[in-house]
Order: C-alpha cells, then structure tokens, then sequence
C-alpha cells in the first residue's frame, strides 16, 4: 500500500532524490581526489578544504543560470570552470596543468561514494515505488555514479534532460510529466531543507533524511530539521521502513 503524505493527500508512486549530500558522500569523495591530484603534481593542499571550496561555488553557479545570467549548460561545464576559479584561488594558475589532468579531477564528482544506508535503502523503496534522482547532476555523471556505486535506480533523468536547475519550479515538474505522474504523487527525498521547501512549493511531498557529516565532522546543528515536512528520518533505510 502506497505511503499517502498529509500535505499532498495523494498516494505516493515515485520516490525521488536529491543526490549531492543525500544519496553520496560529496566531501569524501572529491577530498579523495584532490588528494591524488596532489601527490601526482607534487602539491601541498589541503584536501578537505579543497572539497569544500570547490562545493561553495556550487550553488552561486546554479543561481546564475536560474536568474538568466548565463544559458543553461550542463553541470560539468560549470563543475570544470569551479575548479579553475579554486585553483586560482590558491594562487595556481590552471594553464600549467594538462588539460587532461583537470578534466580527470573535475570527473570525480561522477564517482562519489554512496552513504552506507544509500544502496540497500533505495533497494527496499525500489520494491513498491519508482525510485530515481532528481538532480542537478546531468545524465552522463548520474550514469557513472549510479554504475560505480550499484545505485539501483529505476530511471535517470539528469538536468540536461529537463534543462533547469533546482530551485527552479521546471526542475521539480519536468520530472514530474516525463513520468505522468501527478506532482503530489512524488516524494523528493533530500537532505536540504531550501531544496525540500522548493519541492513543496512544486506540490511535492518531502522527506528530510538527516546527513549530518555532509560538511564534515562538528558542524553544530548539522542534520537537524528546522521545518515540518512529511517524513523526517535519519537514513533512507529508515524511510523505505516508513513507507
């Protein structure tokens, strides 16, 4: 029997996620390949603070397509111009890396591990519901992540599809028509509230699963709802069991 959220009165078909922070471990991931970059070009860097610089000038970048500063380009264009303002930032200039080089680390946000509960959590929902990303991420980077970490998804419609970044309303109800679905028939499952809120706004139902490590170690109040939503629980494992 489908789940039914009180704030959409509808029964839920799709359970869909948000997959940076939520479903994969973006910090560890990246950190992990800053640091390979590192040894192979002899550089001192810090790895984690390198993740987290490169991750900063994430949402600055969606905002200048969602505002039409900028055409929509898929995200490993703006992935890739991140990475040259971060290296330049530490006072690297990209012009003496190999091109190649660079556009190697800028694919490891194609190969970012999964959360322990993300595979076997998306397994159970997959049993009664469709289960897939509803993700800035564009379809080939979604594809090589969902192959190298058994992501089990039962479609991937990466932004390249539908041509919007969230928070942008399309974002939320393109997805939502590709399937002939109802927007209240989808749960978008995220570990951010704005992203969660912009759903709602969609006519989304929402489910907050808590990451309190996205950022690293000893954020205070990381993980932590600060709103209501439909479902608040702290791995997807624990959601599939709501559901």
């Amino acid at each position: 029997m489908a789940f039914t959220p009180v704030s959409t009165a509808q029964a839920v078909r799709a359970v869909l996620f948000d997959v940076f922070g939520t479903v994969v471990d973006w910090r560890t991931g990246v950190a992990a390949a800053a640091r390979r970059f590192a040894g192979e070009h002899g550089l001192e860097l810090d790895a984690d603070a390198f993740a987290d610089a490169w991750r900063s000038r994430y949402v600055p970048a969606m905002r200048r397509v969602s505002t039409g500063q900028r055409p929509f380009a898929s995200l490993d264009v703006p992935h890739r111009e991140n990475l040259d303002g971060v290296l330049a930032d530490l006072g690297l200039d990209p012009g003496r890396f190999d091109a190649a080089a660079l556009d190697e680390l800028n694919r490891a946000w194609h190969f970012l591990p999964p959360w322990p509960d993300s595979v076997p959590g998306i397994t159970a929902l997959k049993r009664d519901y469709i289960v897939g990303p509803l993700s800035n991420g564009n379809t080939s980077l979604l594809l090589d992540m969902a192959k190298a970490g058994g992501l089990p998804w039962d479609l991937i419609l990466g932004s390249d599809l539908t041509k919007a970044y969230k928070p942008a309303m399309e974002a939320y109800l393109r997805p939502a028509n590709a399937l002939g679905l109802e927007p209240g028939e989808i749960m978008l499952a995220a570990a951010h509230e704005a992203d969660l809120a912009a759903a709602r706004q969609a006519g989304l139902a929402a489910a907050f699963i808590s990451r309190p490590l996205e950022q690293g170690p000893g954020i205070p109040g990381a993980g932590i709802a600060t709103q209501s939503w439909d479902l608040s629980v702290s791995s997807i494992t624990e959601l599939a069991g709501l559901m």
